[in-house]
C-alpha cells in the first residue's frame, strides 16, 4: 500500500507500507492491502506504522522507530482516506 502522510506545514512522508493502525475518533482500527475504501476522523493518538520506512532528515524527530519495521507517529486529530490501495493521512 502506498502512504501519504501530509501535515499543515509539510509532506511528512510518502512510501510503501505493509499496514497502519489509526486512533480513530470510534475506535482504533487497521488498514491493510486491499481494504475497501474509507474516510475516517482521528482522534488524539499514536499512528502506527508496520513495514520498513526511510524518513527524511528533517521529519525524523517527528516519528518514534521500534524495532525494524514498525514506527509510531504521534497527532493530535486528522483524517484518513483509502482507496485503491492508496492511503492519505492528513494529521494535525
Amino acid at each position: 500500500m502506498y502512504l501519504e502522510i501530509i501535515s499543515p506545514e509539510a509532506t511528512l512522508f510518502t512510501g510503501e507500507v505493509e499496514a497502519l493502525t489509526l486512533p480513530g475518533t470510534k475506535g482504533s482500527f487497521q488498514l491493510l492491502e486491499n481494504h475497501a475504501p474509507i474516510v475516517s476522523t482521528l482522534q488524539a493518538g499514536v499512528v502506527k506504522i508496520k513495514g520498513s520506512i526511510t524518513l527524511g532528515e528533517s521529519v525524523k524527530d517527528l516519528f518514534e522507530s521500534v524495532g525494524k519495521d514498525e514506527t509510531f507517529f504521534s497527532i493530535t486529530s486528522g483524517t484518513v482516506e483509502m482507496r485503491n490501495n492508496k492511503i492519505i493521512l492528513l494529521s494535525d
